[in-house]
């Protein structure tokens, strides 16, 4: 008998019994590819975050099976293993879909456009947020920046950048993803699988055709701080956001100097 709170939803009484181990051919697979993951560190757990993603690859979430092999083979206890995988949004703590689709909400893309993209998405899929479609394909979520402003608004799917979107183009995705159609992000590699995906992660090379090859950089905006470091310095000429004012000031002398600004700005 399991004593209830006046909470709903809350139970008091005895601890989960202990998680079900992976099926003894599954545990051999991972523990032989976590050797590897192991080998790369001077101290093994410092290989948790590769292992995490590792679990997941499995099983789509990490599980409290996943939990206790990452513990077993690190010699951790379950609670420590447990506070990272919790503190890391890219780890999913229930079953979700074949495709992550997140929407950036943070405050460029909002403004752009993102906060009508996830609202067209949620209402088009019938879905909220962090929920998956009833045919496993697409799990909705709501993300933060994705260092990629430049391209406002911007979404992802799996991790792979879907830049300049709008709820139009965002709804076209999201069907292409569900109906198994190709889709190709707007930079970087070809789309795989969540579970796919969470393999790379971990450490394992892509062993798809031309998938390495495949890249995308930043905007130009995003990279200035990478010119400045290179001691580049900046473009000839800062162009002014104001309308209506003169549209072009000398660029600094110096490469770490900042852009020029008008007198009594």
């Amino acid at each position: 008998m399991t004593a209830q709170s006046s909470n709903p939803g809350v139970q008091l009484g005895m601890p989960q019994l202990p998680a079900p181990d992976y099926p003894a051919e599954v545990r051999t697979r991972l523990e032989t590819d976590a050797k590897e993951i192991i080998a790369r560190y001077p101290g093994s757990r410092s290989a948790l975050l590769p292992l995490l993603h590792l679990v997941q690859s499995e099983e789509g979430h990490v599980t409290r099976t996943g939990i206790q092999f990452c513990a077993d083979v690190l010699e951790l206890t379950t609670a420590e293993v447990t506070a990272v995988a919790t503190f890391y949004t890219m780890y999913r703590r229930k079953p979700s879909g074949d495709y992550q689709v997140g929407v950036c909400t943070n405050t460029l893309c909002a403004v752009m456009g993102g906060d009508a993209i996830f609202d067209t998405l949620k209402e088009h899929l019938g879905v909220g947020n962090g929920e998956t479609t009833d045919d496993g394909a697409v799990t909705l979520e709501h993300i933060e920046c994705n260092a990629a402003c430049d391209f406002a608004p911007v979404m992802m799917v799996n991790w792979e950048f879907f830049d300049n979107q709008t709820p139009e183009s965002a709804k076209r995705l999201v069907d292409d993803l569900r109906a198994g159609r190709p889709v190709e992000p707007t930079r970087g590699a070809p789309l795989c699988t969540f579970k796919e995906t969470a393999r790379i992660l971990a450490g394992f090379p892509d062993e798809r055709p031309g998938a390495v090859e495949a890249s995308g950089g930043a905007g130009p905006a995003s990279l200035i701080g990478l010119r400045l470091a290179k001691g580049e310095g900046l473009p000839p000429k800062v162009v002014s956001p104001r309308p209506g004012r003169d549209t072009s000031a000398p660029g600094p002398a110096h490469p770490t100097a900042g852009p020029a600004v008008e007198e009594g700005e």
